[in-house]
């Protein structure tokens, strides 16, 4: 099996003038503000719901337009970043996610619903970017065998943004109109109540863009092999842990976003907790926030325990949770669902790490893969929706369950590569 290290580490950071600790530090600001602006999309779901009155199915084409975006842009952003290098890959992507931000301004003047999800599609072409730059690069600068608790770590900031957004959405997107719901002029205001807080990510995006293209950070361009990795020429489909693992990363995405995606509506069912919108948005940060104690706890754990047995726990507690989620009722469901959040945690770093052991040369590929498998955000929540508008919202929180069953089959099984 072989081992992903970076070619050159002492000369790489000998030419940047700087270590990995500083590379890493810089890249911790790239996951926060992923993760804030992906979280805002559990703020828009009911807030375009009530503004184009749409159903649970309709309402997730939010996240289906978002997530789908790393369907199509995946594999090109993989040429790219090989093509380009990591840190202008970056560049580019920061760019793109502001163009995206700044097409929301439009999207509210016009009161367009489609134009909101072509905003969206393009926020996360940007994201997609990042995403297929950023993660393999975090796992390159350092050792292997720290490679799951390094990347760990940096997901943290990830949920750290996670955290805040609910809080920074529910203050400035929904808590935003003032006239008589119902109305032609609450419509106005509610499509209206995006436009700066997007502008306001747009600005921190360009501001990004331009540090990162003046950083000088190390220059990892390809990965050392063994001579068994050598020995089998192809591509990154060969490997069945990261064909496994990219279906990992598909359930898992598409497990937490789903559930993300409907904590509003549910925390406001008048069974679980009968909340205002704009105060169990406060609640989603308890969800996200979970994630931010886990990783942080999580990467230390890994340190000593195998990532895989790690992951199986923790698949196993998520599926527990939402199953009393679902036959629960009140403060236990309410409070079932939000500690998913917990396990949730350590899950898609360790899937990916897991998923490129051992790639060698083709591992900037492999993350192409698996970024391509993040469609599992727009597939699942999706499907979550088409079962909310027939059975149910609280019963259709059994998709989520079955996604967290298959995690636990890849951390103790479908990680292990084939010799």
């Amino acid at each position: 099996m072989s081992v992903t290290t970076p070619t050159s580490a002492s000369a790489a950071q000998g030419e940047a003038g700087q270590n990995y600790h500083f590379a890493l530090t810089s890249l911790t600001f790239l996951f926060f503000i992923w993760g804030f602006i992906t979280c805002l999309n559990d703020i828009l779901i009911p807030h375009l719901k009530n503004v184009f009155d749409l159903n649970y199915t309709q309402a997730m084409l939010i996240q289906f337009c978002f997530f789908g975006a790393y369907f199509l842009v995946s594999i090109p952003a993989g040429f790219l970043v090989k093509k380009a290098g990591y840190q202008r890959g970056i560049v580019i992507g920061l760019i793109i996610a502001a163009i995206g931000c700044l097409l929301f301004y439009p999207a509210a003047s016009l009161q367009q619903y489609p134009l909101f999800l072509g905003a969206l599609f393009v926020l996360a072409s940007g994201i997609t970017i990042l995403q297929v730059a950023a993660n393999p690069y975090v796992t390159a600068l350092g050792k292997a065998e720290t490679a799951s608790s390094r990347l760990t770590m940096t997901q943290a900031f990830n949920s750290l943004g996670t955290t805040i957004a609910p809080w920074f959405g529910g203050l400035l997107i929904l808590a935003a109109a003032t006239a008589e719901v119902g109305t032609a002029e609450f419509k106005a205001q509610e499509a209206a109540a995006v436009q700066v807080p997007y502008l306001m990510l747009a600005t921190a995006l360009l501001v990004l863009a331009v540090i990162f293209a003046l950083l000088k950070l190390p220059k990892v361009t390809e990965h050392h092999q063994t001579e068994v990795a050598d020995a089998n020429p192809g591509s990154a489909w060969q490997y069945s842990h990261l064909m496994l693992g990219a279906l990992g990363i598909f359930v898992y995405v598409g497990g937490e976003v789903a559930i993300g995606s409907f904590l509003v509506n549910f925390l406001g069912e008048p069974d679980i907790a009968g909340l205002a919108e704009a105060d169990a948005a406060k609640y989603i940060s308890y969800y996200w926030g979970g994630a931010l104690v886990g990783r942080v706890i999580g990467a230390l754990v890994m340190q000593k325990i195998a990532a895989g047995k790690v992951l199986a726990f923790n698949a196993v507690a998520a599926a527990a949770l939402v199953l009393l989620a679902i036959t629960g009722s009140g403060a236990l469901a309410m409070w079932a669902i939000l500690a998913v959040g917990l396990f949730n945690s350590i899950m898609f770093p360790t899937i990916f790490s897991l998923a490129v052991t051992g790639l060698g040369k083709y591992t900037s590929q492999g993350s192409g893969v698996l970024c391509l498998a993040i469609v599992g955000g727009a597939i699942v929540p999706l499907l979550q929706g088409v079962l909310a508008d027939t059975i149910g919202l609280q019963l259709s929180f059994i998709l989520p369950v079955l996604c967290y069953a298959y995690i636990c089959f890849y951390g103790l099984k479908g990680s292990v590569p084939k010799q």
